[in-house]
């Protein structure tokens, strides 16, 4: 079983995933869905950027044509807000006439509209832990009659300190029903909850989920403390897609990309202290082309899904090797080519070489010209053989 259309799915669903042009399964969709439609629990493991939210939407949509009542059928957990909007407009897109509108349920936003939804008896709640766990304390939202768990990013969520609200939301929910959990890891953590609360489940592991993928390229420069930004510079000047930088703290995202907004470049930002408008904004400019970087922390390392970041760049080293997996993992998503590069100066550079140890990778290092020559004169001088774009208020000499 290779494509959707080989899929027992009811006619409708298979009408709109031929519109939305899905048409062969990814590995992880075609290991798990068919034990999901089943019935069966599933815990998938596998690399980011491989088609895991398709592998759970699927199911949870044929479950919601099966119960048409107007009550909670389904309920999404995911670990951050952007993860969650990016799952419910999937689901959109798949959703026919028919069936209900899901509710979002995310802090950062107004609880009104989230209070209604759920007031009016969603079939399918996707929600962030903590803003869910609020709303049933204050018992807006009623999950005794859910079918179908999905955990999505279940090693996120327990890294974000979500468990004790995950515990809390599923005390309530039925034991008699069906769980999907989908984790980049299987860490102790996850492990347990997986043998608390899931029944019998099918594993489905694929790949080395401790690894990038082989179609990302990875690379690293090893610099002074203060040339961090010129080389970043160079990156950019010499790169024509959109390029996503991760820093380590907010203050640093911030400083970044003013930084590189009075170079020119059109940059936007996003980490925990943005509002949400601020947030959807910046991702959605950049999703739509109109900003070609994006200064982030970790926030978005999961859950981020821009079809055309074609270089990743860790301005900060990541601390730990599961953040380097997840951040690089934004680039050579589906099958295509990407390049991450990592940026380390000082203590940075060991923190660099434990990476790769625990990663069991060698990275290629490159060097780069970091004279006091003007930064676009050096570019053109070093990368003659590939043609330059001028970004506005860039001036080639």
């Amino acid at each position: 079983m290779t494509t959707f259309s080989e899929l027992s799915l009811y006619s409708a669903l298979q009408r709109k995933l031929a519109a939305a042009q899905f048409i062969n399964l990814t590995p992880i969709q075609e290991r798990a869905i068919p034990p999901a439609l089943g019935g069966r629990d599933v815990i998938g493991t596998a690399q980011t950027g491989t088609g895991k939210t398709l592998a759970f939407l699927i199911p949870v949509i044929e479950t919601l044509n099966q119960e048409p009542a107007r009550h909670t059928v389904a309920l999404v957990l995911l670990p951050t807000r952007e993860l969650a909007m990016q799952v419910h407009d999937q689901y959109e897109q798949l959703r026919t006439k028919t069936m209900p509108k899901a509710a979002l349920i995310i802090g950062g936003v107004s609880e009104k509209e989230q209070i209604q939804s759920l007031r009016g008896g969603s079939g399918l709640v996707i929600a962030t832990p903590g803003r869910l766990q609020d709303l049933m304390t204050r018992k807006f939202a009623d999950l005794r009659q859910v079918k179908i768990l999905v955990l999505d990013e279940a090693d996120r969520m327990l890294d974000m300190g979500f468990l004790p609200a995950i515990r809390r939301i599923l005390s309530t929910l039925p034991k008699q029903r069906q769980t999907l959990c989908f984790s980049a890891t299987m860490e102790q953590s996850v492990a347990s909850l997986v043998n608390e609360y899931m029944r019998d489940p099918v594993r489905v592991a694929l790949g080395s989920v401790l690894k990038p993928a082989e179609s990302v390229q990875l690379k690293a420069y090893e610099v002074r403390p203060g040339e961090k930004l010129d080389v970043l510079r160079q990156l950019l000047y010499a790169e024509k897609g959109q390029t996503l930088i991760f820093t380590r703290t907010k203050r640093g995202t911030e400083r970044l990309a003013k930084e590189l907004l009075r170079d020119g470049f059109a940059a936007a930002m996003i980490h925990g202290d943005r509002s949400q408008s601020q947030r959807n904004g910046a991702l959605s400019g950049f999703q739509e082309g109109r900003f070609q970087v994006l200064v982030a922390t970790d926030i978005a390392s999961r859950g981020l899904h821009v079809d055309d970041v074609a270089h990743v760049i860790n301005y900060d080293v990541p601390k730990m090797a599961e953040d380097f997996i997840h951040r690089v993992g934004r680039t050579g998503r589906a099958g295509l080519q990407g390049r991450a590069s990592t940026l380390a100066a000082g203590a940075e550079v060991l923190e660099l070489r434990q990476i790769e140890r625990a990663l069991k990778l060698k990275m290629e290092r490159l060097q780069t010209d970091t004279a006091a020559e003007p930064p676009t004169r050096m570019i053109q001088n070093t990368l003659a053989s590939r043609t330059l774009t001028a970004l506005p208020g860039e001036v080639f000499v």
